[in-house]
């Protein structure tokens, strides 16, 4: 037991229920329609499946980091991957709407706490100058199981039942649980404070109406009276919050940890990073679909080269580029080469064009590699031990708020091409192609900020911790 390697122990868990998170925010979509007509309910209401992951997600992850301080890392990543099961078991055999929404709503709450509690875990046990190596680590379930989950969700639906999109994650999670009840060690609890209740209200509320408005906008119309209050109310929580955190003397979030330059910087580039790649994905699935006219099957299959070129990009820049490049220029030819690849989405114009289609997904997947190991090896080099709950926290709510709000422009800019007598046809070829211009535009804006990141302050992060530019502080 003992002999265990306590990095490979603490990858293999937080790995596993990173997966299982991950991949049920895309493998869940695809079973909706068949959802929808077993439980008798409509379309629209269907939807409110997936609301209710994404809003519990939002309410989970502020909290993420005082609970690990609180009773420990180890212990609440465990318990969370648990609930995450047991939710995953019941959602399964949900006999209403009402129950799934519930249910879903547990899964997300776990869900939240599980990724930036176990990212803190995973940080606090590699060193600094092996954590681009850790980075790389996390590419597997963040590239395999958004791709994965279409694909697996297909034929799942089409060959069991939509049920199984659930329970497919029970033996990932027992496993997961098992392996790390037996080999992850206990360590001893940081100072965590007096729990922040305020704190923690605000941005429930407020980080939860933000994450419903973006969400829904696109397809509840930006101006509908519950878009409207949900942002503004979101807006005005948040506000209210950041203030309270910057009086209380034991904050929830901890948002001084933006005084940090080259946290302020990695966190806002993988904002926007996130923001265009997911979004990217988003219209993807859409046009092979509504486009190209392929089934959902087909389509998956066409995005998976994305996955396999995140996992080879992610050793590519672990290996190479990074240790001589520095976080700067690898996230900048990161950028440059994921907005390349999503205007080249303008040379598709047919489903017999497949194999052009897979080499520009592969190659997508390739440069945004650059972005997510290098962001995440890069953002803690100058956190301390006691702040790293924290910041982990505040790096995956800047993330999944970046993905909803990528998700949320290109879906409005499709609804606006979309001919207004078959608004469910999609926007047209032209509309399809657009929408990755915009995306790659997220993109593009990220290199203003990527080039605030000074290499040198990263310099404990490349092995032997000296940076490209520890000389000369580029």
């Amino acid at each position: 037991m003992s002999g265990v390697n306590q990095k490979v122990a603490v990858a293999v868990v937080y790995v596993s229920g990173l997966f299982m998170n991950i991949m049920d925010m895309t493998i869940v979509n695809v079973a909706l329609p068949q959802i929808a007509s077993v439980l008798q309910v409509s379309r629209a209401d269907i939807g409110t499946i997936s609301i209710a992951y994404l809003v519990s997600l939002a309410v989970a992850i502020p909290a993420s980091g005082w609970m690990g301080d609180r009773f420990g890392h180890r212990q609440v990543l465990l318990v969370a991957i648990v609930l995450f099961t047991i939710a995953s078991g019941l959602c399964g055999s949900a006999q209403s709407l009402e129950q799934l929404v519930g249910f879903r709503v547990l899964q997300g709450l776990a869900g939240g706490m599980m990724t930036p509690v176990g990212m803190a875990l995973l940080m606090r046990t590699f060193p600094p100058a092996e954590r681009v190596r850790a980075a790389s680590i996390l590419t597997i379930p963040t590239a395999l199981a958004p791709a994965l989950g279409p694909v697996l969700g297909g034929l799942l639906v089409t060959t069991l039942s939509w049920r199984w999109v659930f329970w497919v994650n029970l033996p990932i999670g027992l496993l997961a649980v098992a392996f790390g009840l037996i080999f992850l060690r206990r360590r001893p609890l940081d100072h965590a404070g007096r729990f922040d209740l305020l704190g923690f209200v605000l941005s429930g509320v407020g980080f939860g109406g933000l994450m419903f408005g973006i969400s829904e906008g696109a397809s509840m119309g930006w101006t509908s009276p519950q878009i409207v209050v949900a942002l503004v109310a979101g807006v005005l929580l948040v506000t209210v919050l950041v203030f309270h955190q910057l009086r209380v003397r034991e904050p929830l979030l901890g948002l001084r940890i933006f005084t940090n330059r080259l946290f302020a910087f990695t966190s806002t580039t993988m904002f926007l990073a996130s923001a265009g790649f997911l979004g990217s994905l988003f219209v993807a699935a859409l046009f092979f679909q509504l486009g190209l006219r392929l089934d959902a099957l087909q389509a998956g299959l066409l995005i998976f080269p994305e996955a396999i070129g995140v996992m080879t990009g992610a050793q590519v820049v672990s290996r190479v580029l990074y240790p001589r490049l520095g976080p700067r220029w690898t996230i900048f030819v990161g950028l440059i080469g994921s907005a390349a690849m999503m205007n080249l989405m303008w040379t598709v114009t047919d489903s017999d064009q497949a194999w052009q289609t897979r080499l520009i997904m592969f190659a997508l997947g390739f440069f945004q590699s650059h972005n997510i190991v290098s962001s995440q090896a890069a953002a803690f080099a100058q956190i301390s031990h006691q702040d790293m709950g924290r910041a982990t926290a505040l790096l995956n709510a800047g993330r999944q708020l970046g993905s909803a709000v990528g998700v949320a422009t290109l879906a409005t800019v499709m609804a606006a091409l979309a001919a207004p007598a078959q608004p469910d046809a999609g926007p047209g070829l032209l509309g399809f192609h657009l929408a990755f211009t915009v995306a790659s535009v997220f993109s593009l804006v990220g290199l203003v900020t990527v080039l605030q990141i000074d290499n040198a302050d990263a310099a404990e992060t490349v092995r032997g911790g000296k940076s490209p530019a520890a000389a000369t502080r580029s």
